[in-house]
């Protein structure tokens, strides 16, 4: 599975932007889709997964980031609004293939198998 996130920028407070991620395979509704971020100087923490259709979050980003997947474009998105200047970081996509009885989305870095390039998102104050 390769990865390939796109959509990053730079970007004013309170501005939006959609991450995008592009896998290739032919089973991509049955990937578990993740976000992580690194800022700098910190280490990688989860922003968002999705097993199905419904998402989790971190606290940090509940209310204000929306993960979403279309299955036809094997292609999942974060849709980012309210930006802050913390949310400034390298976004990466994951994904894994979980075995069909595993139904839910994970928060947890080590459980993703396949990781994209990261996508730059800074956030002005």
């Amino acid at each position: 599975v390769q990865l390939q996130a796109s959509g990053g920028g730079l970007v004013q407070a309170g501005g939006s932007l959609r991450l995008s991620c592009a896998a290739s395979g032919q089973t991509f509704s049955t990937y578990r889709m993740g976000w992580f971020r690194q800022a700098p100087g910190k280490e990688r923490e989860f922003v968002a997964a999705i097993r199905s259709m419904s998402g989790i979050y971190a606290d940090s980003v509940k209310g204000r980031f929306t993960i979403s997947r279309d299955n036809a474009k094997n292609t999942a998105y974060l849709q980012m609004n309210n930006l802050k200047p913390e949310d400034t970081a390298v976004y990466y996509c994951a994904a894994d293939v979980p075995p069909l009885e595993v139904l839910s989305a994970s928060r947890r870095q080590a459980a993703y198998e396949y990781w994209g390039q990261g996508t730059e998102v800074t956030v002005s104050s």
